[in-house]
């Protein structure tokens, strides 16, 4: 009994040797498939770090790159197309086992907040945060840094944060006292939370097309950009630009659905909200709608609205989701992030 009891402990570890697979394949494996070191050098410098980025991108952006020619970048897809499991067709159960192996769901600090969204912040997805001021979206941001970074048991991702500041309201002593109410190190985890402060829409741009190679070096699980759209309101002025400023924010949005699904992490966007000229219509309760229309509503996996309510009071609505019903979790702002509502 005991030799058959050890035999299926070894095939059961044989087994999640097996499902146990890469969050991404580095295009230094191209190596290895004939492809030239030079070449793979180049196309790092291009912004290229994995071979799941090969496949992401058109060979007409692959081909701006220095140096690679169409048929260098050619024999570099087809070797990417070998190297990365799940290619191409997979049958409903297949994309199933893989989600329930990858997705990782990150604690907000909140339980009613994590039941809403089905236990936390997702992976591999784009999650959009809108309101007006004081809803808490830079609190909520401030506390996943932390939460993120315990283990996974405890609600967390096991990694490291990159946080893109486009309106200057990031706080090192807030995130102290949030590590402090989670019994984590302080200096930890500041070390393990990369800041990035950008002034223009360009430089947010740069930021976040360089942040793929921090995350090909060390273990990454959220990508914070607190707002998306502040930059751009600025930038862009008037009817006249709004074509451009859209078309800006399409790119930025599709790179950033790109590096969610490429590294497995989490991206979480904060939205910045207008008033809405019809809001004076009959019938419409919040006036307020958030920036970026149709270009922003589609790009986004995960569209979550924040209200103040009574007192300390605020609520967070799904408004959009391909998996979560619509509804409200209550939650409040405290000296140690984000906690649960208490009446």
């Amino acid at each position: 009994m005991a030799t058959e009891a050890e035999q299926a402990v070894q095939e059961q570890q044989q087994e999640t040797e097996a499902e146990e697979v890469e969050d991404f394949q580095p295009i230094d494996k191209l190596q290895q498939l004939g492809i030239n070191a030079g070449d793979i050098k180049k196309a790092k410098e291009g912004g290229v770090h994995t071979c799941e980025c090969l496949l992401m991108r058109t060979k007409k952006s692959l081909a701006e790159i220095k140096g690679l020619s169409d048929a260098k970048i050619e024999k570099m897809v087809e070797a990417a197309r070998k190297s990365v499991p799940n290619h191409g067709w997979q049958t409903g159960s297949a994309v199933e086992k893989q989600r329930a192996r990858d997705i990782v769901r990150i604690s907000f600090g909140a339980q009613q907040i994590n039941d809403l969204l089905g236990g936390g912040l997702e992976s591999k997805a784009i999650t959009e945060m809108f309101g007006e001021y004081r809803t808490g979206k830079t609190q909520l941001c401030h506390t996943l840094c932390v939460t993120t970074q315990m283990p996974l048991e405890n609600g967390g991702g096991a990694g490291k944060v990159a946080y893109i500041d486009t309106e200057g309201t990031f706080r090192p002593e807030r995130i102290k006292s949030i590590a402090a109410r989670f019994e984590l190190n302080a200096d930890a985890v500041l070390n393990n939370v990369c800041h990035g402060r950008a002034y223009t829409h360009e430089q947010q741009m740069e930021l976040i097309l360089s942040v793929a190679a921090m995350m090909a070096e060390e273990p990454f699980k959220l990508l914070v950009v607190d707002s998306i759209t502040a930059n751009l309101r600025v930038d862009f002025c008037g009817r006249g630009e709004l074509a451009e400023r859209q078309q800006r924010l399409g790119q930025m949005m599709s790179r950033l659905r790109k590096i969610s699904e490429e590294f497995n992490v989490a991206v979480l966007v904060t939205n910045q909200v207008m008033s809405d000229p019809s809001g004076g219509a009959m019938f419409v309760v919040d006036p307020k709608k958030p920036l970026g229309g149709h270009v922003m509503a589609h790009a986004s996996t995960i569209r979550l609205s924040l209200r103040k309510g009574k007192g300390e009071q605020r609520v967070m609505k799904v408004v959009d989701s391909p998996n979560l019903p619509e509804g409200e979790a209550s939650y409040q702002i405290s000296s140690e992030g984000i906690v649960d509502y208490k009446d």
